[in-house]
């Protein structure tokens, strides 16, 4: 795949109707060379079924930029974020950006600066972290408050950045992996995943169909787990212990799964370029398809007591909507946006290996509340342990690993697939000699932190934790 180089408007254009996958810098001759990976969203209106949605396909414009250029942010509100991101990588400004500003703080001095405020008498600000209690990642909410209504959030992040996207060029391959699989340690499967189809595409490598069968058996198991805490941790935020004790302890039978097929609870070591480092002989997939029923069927009683409790409703329904034309527009991707009616899933439309036939089920809801994106989870979580028991009870022949080639030299490469979060983009180009010469990676947190603020406007600041867990995003993952 070879960027299209057009003129600003021509660029601008381009990403009318189109999802913002990933937009990143290279050096040109000239100037700096703005790029973009866009896919056709293919969503279908709410009044249709799933199954419309057709296949996306995926372009890579780019433009020549120097010093500055029109942003595109006002008639694009999903570039928002990654303008911000662009002038901070590149220091060319996207003009008449409505809030231009750090996203990661590179340069030093994290959480220095100007947050927007609300002026009034009965206007009240609360600032939340960036230390939070216990283990969770730093990260900084400033609420602008009249009385217990939130009329905005910002949120303001950068504090784990580790600036891993330009280590990983330079990386051997051995560091390279260990860097991909902890950019967000609770999706190593997904984005190692990423990382190895894009070698694999760059050096014109076909990886067998029982190592592609084995990953997607890592990517569903790694979805399983964390919906089941996700589903257990929203049970918990409204002090609903059953459930909460529940799923607690089905996370971990789930991860067990996987350290039964790999020896690692999160998958690390069993994806590698060319295949997968682990096979699974029939006596572990059997084992594992025996403990997966058992699981599941714990699952489906947590979540029928959550699910008849008439106060975890009232505390789920009609909290932290987030529209469908609002989701569209601020490009949001994975449950956040099948919550809110946008039949957007990597699985369906960007197949590959076991995902090709049938046409994968897309799980969606209408409202957009934290409802909807707890329903989306439980659902998606019923589709992927069908999924994975057909999987692990028809495992193909053959070898589970192919051996890797050089990378083709002044190539580019783009890799979608679907995390549990949602869609993980990794763009990968190389130099003259075949080595890595640039590796842009957006995890899903990146496109859907904006929603979670969006989701608390108008909100009481007693949901935010709430509306936190129901997206539920990485803080590692965003700073890359």
């Amino acid at each position: 795949m070879r960027p299209e180089i057009l003129s600003f408007p021509e660029f601008s254009k381009r990403l009318t109707g189109r999802h913002l996958a990933a937009l990143m810098g290279l050096p040109g001759r000239s100037g700096s060379v703005l790029m973009m990976a866009v896919t056709t969203p293919g969503a279908p209106e709410p009044e249709q079924e799933a199954s419309a949605c057709p296949p996306g396909g995926i372009q890579l414009p780019a433009t020549v930029v120097e010093g500055a250029y029109p942003s595109l942010t006002p008639d694009h509100p999903q570039a928002h974020w990654f303008e911000r991101e662009f002038f901070e990588q590149w220091g060319v400004r996207p003009e008449g950006h409505p809030w231009l500003k750090p996203v990661r703080f590179p340069q030093g001095h994290p959480g220095l600066t100007d947050f927007f405020q609300v002026q009034g008498e009965e206007i009240h600000e609360v600032a939340v972290g960036p230390v939070h209690a216990g283990v969770i990642e730093p990260g900084h909410f400033r609420f602008q408050c009249r009385g217990e209504e939130v009329l905005h959030l910002e949120i303001s992040l950068g504090y784990q950045h580790r600036g891993v996207e330009q280590a990983l060029p330079g990386a051997s391959p051995g560091r390279a992996m260990a860097y991909v699989e902890t950019l967000a340690g609770d999706t190593s499967v997904g984005h190692a995943l990423a990382w190895c189809r894009n070698l694999e595409a760059l050096a014109g490598v076909r990886v067998p169909p029982r190592a592609e069968v084995l990953r997607a058996v890592a990517l569903e198991l790694e979805r399983l787990a964390n919906h089941c805490g996700d589903l257990g941790a929203l049970a918990g935020d409204v002090g609903y212990l059953p459930t909460a004790s529940f799923c607690g302890r089905l996370r971990g039978d789930l991860l067990n799964l996987t350290a039964l097929a790999c020896g690692n609870r999160f998958g690390r070591g069993w994806i590698r370029p060319g295949g997968v480092a682990w096979d699974l002989d029939a006596v572990r997939a059997e084992q594992m398809r025996t403990r997966l029923g058992r699981v599941m069927k714990d699952v489906r009683e947590a979540l029928d007591l959550l699910n008849r409790s008439g106060s975890v409703q009232a505390r789920f329904e009609r909290t932290g909507i987030v529209t469908r034309q609002v989701a569209l527009d601020l490009g949001l991707v994975g449950p956040a946006a099948r919550a809110s009616g946008l039949a957007l899933d990597c699985r369906r439309q960007f197949p590959w290996g076991p995902y090709l036939q049938p046409p994968f089920p897309v799980c969606t809801a209408r409202v957009g509340d934290v409802a909807s994106r707890a329903q989306v989870r439980h659902d998606e979580m019923e589709v992927s342990a069908r999924f994975l028991d057909g999987l692990l009870s028809s495992l193909p022949e053959g070898p589970v690993r192919t051996e890797m080639k050089g990378l083709a030299s002044k190539a580019f490469s783009v890799s979608l697939v679907e995390g549990w979060r949602g869609q993980i983009c990794q763009v990968a180009a190389t130099d003259t000699q075949g080595n890595l010469l640039a590796c842009k990676v957006v995890d899903p947190s990146f496109h859907n932190w904006f929603g979670l603020a969006v989701a608390l406007r108008g909100q009481q600041i007693s949901d935010f934790p709430l509306c936190n867990k129901s997206f539920n995003l990485s803080y590692c993952g965003h700073d890359l």
